[in-house]
């Protein structure tokens, strides 16, 4: 699978080139379709038995409204990933893909690292 991500350099001229053509001109090997496969996946797997989802099956069972709750949750996640692919999309007119994967990699393994220590740190 490739990836969405080019290894050239962000320039002036492909930054304006990014805000002003649709996210295929960025990625014309992909697909409409597979990136939205590839995201839907990705997020549907990282959410599973996560603490939204938890929360969300908690106040569900208390509130016995589970409708309401469906979308008071749906709206926040929506709102979350919204900010997400704003600051992703101004990140990438700013940082070069190399810049971008490599912090990405730092911030998941100090995320692991917390992660990591409070399991150690409590016990099991």
């Amino acid at each position: 699978m490739k990836t969405a991500v080019s290894s050239e350099p962000v320039t002036p001229e492909s930054a304006q080139s990014l805000e002003a053509h649709s996210p295929e001109a960025y990625s014309p090997d992909q697909s409409g379709l597979q990136v939205f496969a590839t995201t839907f996946v990705t997020i549907f797997l990282a959410e599973l038995g996560d603490k939204t989802q938890v929360t969300t099956l908690l106040i569900s069972a208390e509130s016995h409204k589970p409708w309401i709750v469906f979308l008071g949750a749906g709206s926040a996640l929506i709102t979350t990933s919204l900010l997400g692919v704003l600051l992703g999309r101004w990140l990438a007119t700013r940082l070069s893909p190399q810049v971008l994967n490599k912090s990405a990699g730092i911030m998941l393994l100090l995320i692991a690292a917390g992660l990591s220590w409070d399991v150690v740190s409590n016990g099991l």
